[in-house]
């Protein structure tokens, strides 16, 4: 098995590398040179050039093959880059085939970095310690505390994910990541991207339709959080009169305007020390953005009649079913406050494009109707039909997860007996406002990448196929005139080439 050597240069090592005599050879040239390694693996915070000169130095003194890998540090005792960092480069290794027999240098770099190393090869990637001094040469480091298996709790012999979200930057479970209920590629990067975003206080801007869960996703990047003890203030930007802009954000004091009988906070006040929550921030008008990208800069609010702005800590988290570049081109939403809070950009995926999610979400939303129904008289605990099912899995809800809770809610209502049927199901969804016009518009994908024209189209003539047999009770021939078909043979004939029949 081949051999590694995997450190982070240090001071030492280049001061070596210019010919400073009391840096002797630096620990990794000295490591290299009293041990066989076949490669070397280094991590450098320095500049590219700098690294360079040294690579290129190291491999005169060393047969080993020399990689260096940039990390971009913004200072050296940052626990969590440094973490990141070393587990990415062995990961890198690991994909490349078996790891090979590792060694860990501890003397290059800052104590925060040795201490990782030490980590690492008592958990995720077992490896030799070393350690190299002018005087004592190079010497494996024997751990006082070995905390190996044989020494572990239970609870970490099995995989441990908590220590593996650890490693991979995330931040530690929160319950309200659970109630994300998801088990799609697609939703998995959500979440995963969340968890990694929630440990860091920057400004998040969540995209997504109406109903694809939002707010949801805020409130666990929030309890999620180091702020999550503090307040979780959540404001509809769309709801808010422009009148009543800075009094509602920023507060007002007693006298200020005709009616304020008492002084009162606003919601950044309300909010310091948490998250601000700013949903529809697309509805935000131009002239109160200036007044936001203020308070946002200055870390501060002035109440409406104050003479004296107030310091707040709050972290913000944004939400909007638009598309904001687009509104920002197009001159509707200020170019200056996009960039302050979108630093992060997390999209939610509608429910359409969340494969093998429908039937995940049908079965739990049911769950939750039937508890919240339970103490209503004469209720039972409802089960749906496969023709109900079958409807649902060929809907496209264009209103999401909001418009799935709402119809399942009505066709347990519907419902006289303790099965959903079919025809439930119908009276539930044709209750939908604009469901046709809104899933056909999302059907059609832009073309920037290419598309499937013939299996676009098909999913546009089943979804009027649908549609028309919903709208006609099953009446094969109402359906037939509603989609323009000569009779019921037609139509049926198109349900079979969609697969519907």
């Amino acid at each position: 098995m081949a051999k590694a050597l995997v450190a982070w240069i240090g001071n030492t090592d280049l001061r070596a590398s210019q010919g400073e005599a009391d840096a002797g050879v630096g620990p990794i040239a000295q490591a290299l040179e009293k041990r066989s390694y076949d490669e070397a693996y280094l991590l450098s915070n320095y500049d590219p050039k700098v690294a360079a000169h040294y690579q290129a130095w190291l491999r005169d003194r060393s047969s080993s093959k020399i990689f260096i890998q940039r990390v971009a540090l913004d200072r050296p005792t940052d626990f969590r880059k440094i973490h990141e960092a070393a587990v990415g480069l062995l990961e890198d290794l690991r994909k490349k085939g078996p790891l090979p027999e590792l060694t860990f240098h501890l003397s290059p770099g800052t104590p925060a970095m040795a201490s990782i190393w030490i980590l690492l090869s008592k958990t995720r990637y077992p490896a030799e310690l070393i350690e190299s001094s002018k005087k004592e040469g190079i010497s494996t480091v024997s751990v006082p505390f070995d905390i190996s298996a044989e020494y572990l709790p239970t609870m970490f012999r099995a995989p441990d994910e908590r220590l593996s979200a650890l490693a991979l930057g995330l931040s530690p479970e929160a319950p309200e990541f659970d109630s994300i209920i998801h088990r799609s590629p697609q939703m998995k990067r959500v979440v995963a991207l969340a968890r990694r975003i929630a440990m860091r206080s920057v400004p998040v801007l969540i995209e997504g339709e109406s109903g694809t869960g939002k707010e949801l996703l805020a409130r666990a990047i929030h309890h999620a959080s180091p702020r999550a003890t503090g307040p979780f203030v959540a404001v509809n930007c769309g709801a808010i009169s422009k009148d009543l802009f800075e009094s509602e954000f920023f507060g007002h004091e007693k006298g200020a305007f005709t009616g304020a009988s008492v002084a009162r906070a606003g919601h950044f006040e309300h909010a310091n020390g948490g998250t601000l929550f700013l949903d529809e921030i697309g509805e935000l008008p131009l002239s109160d953005q200036v007044k936001m990208l203020r308070a946002l800069q200055e870390g501060e609010v002035l109440r409406v009649g104050a003479s004296k702005a107030k310091k707040v800590d709050i972290r913000v988290i944004s939400a909007t079913n638009r598309d904001l570049l687009s509104v920002v081109a197009e001159n509707g939403f200020r170019e200056d406050l996009y960039y302050r809070l979108a630093v992060a950009v997390i999209s939610i995926p509608p429910v359409r494009e969340r494969e093998g999610d429908l039937t995940l979400l049908i079965d739990r939303i049911l769950e939750q109707v039937n508890r919240e129904s339970a103490g209503e008289p004469g209720f039972s605990d409802k089960t749906l039909s496969a023709g109900a099912k079958n409807l649902m899995l060929r809907h496209p809800w264009p209103g999401n997860v909001r418009e799935l809770l709402n119809v399942i809610r009505r066709s347990s209502i519907w419902s006289s007996g303790a099965t959903i049927r079919e025809a439930d199901m119908i009276d539930a969804l044709r209750s939908v406002p604009n469901s046709a016009k809104g899933a056909t518009v999302s059907m059609i994908p832009p073309i920037a990448e290419g598309i499937d024209l013939q299996e676009v189209v098909q999913q546009i003539k089943r979804h009027y196929l649908q549609g028309a047999l919903l709208q006609s009770e099953g009446n094969k021939t109402k359906a037939a005139k509603l989609v323009g078909l000569p009779n019921y043979q037609t139509f049926t004939n198109w349900m079979k080439q969609c697969g519907l029949e």
